[in-house]
């Protein structure tokens, strides 16, 4: 079975945007709070630390990256999970070329892929990114970011909450 993550959370969401809009509360409404931290990420001799917004309820989670505009180089948003899965990631209105990072349990790097921005990121039609196993955790970052510090599979990562 095929599970995919954003486009299930973002119908709730469109449905709970309907209902507000109907009780006449605003259609738009501020990007939700992320928690936030410091990642280091290191193998072999590199090492790199970034600071990475956290998205761990299904609110963040769905909302991610959506309409930034930039990304610092040494920023990204962290996906966390409760349980080891592999869920999709799609590129519903985000405005930024991406690579993703797929982080198992033990913080390991297991794959990266890149995301490219879709010709009408409103409209789609969005492709999902899955990874090829499961995993707990999911860093996206300016594309790039892996291949530039040299990090592959195997790398590691530490986070220190910040917020």
């Amino acid at each position: 079975m095929r599970r995919v993550f954003y486009p299930v959370v973002t119908a709730i969401a469109v449905c709970a945007a309907a209902l507000a809009v109907a009780a006449g509360a605003p259609a738009t409404s501020p990007p939700p709070q992320f928690g936030r931290g410091t990642l280091v990420v290191t193998q072999n001799e590199r090492r790199v630390m970034m600071t990475v917004e956290i998205a761990e309820t299904t609110e963040t989670r769905s909302y991610g990256l959506m309409k930034r505009k930039s990304l610092p180089d040494q920023a990204g948003m962290l996906f966390v999970f409760e349980e080891d899965a592999k869920w999709g990631f799609w590129m519903k209105n985000t405005l930024i070329p991406l690579s993703i990072g797929f982080i198992d349990k033990t913080w390991r790097l297991l794959e990266v892929v890149d995301m490219a921005v879709p010709a009408d990121p409103q409209a789609g039609p969005w492709p999902i990114y899955e990874p090829s196993a499961a995993y707990r955790y999911a860093l996206e970052v300016n594309q790039g970011f892996f291949k530039k510090n040299g990090f592959g599979p195997g790398a590691q990562f530490k986070l220190t909450r910040t917020r």
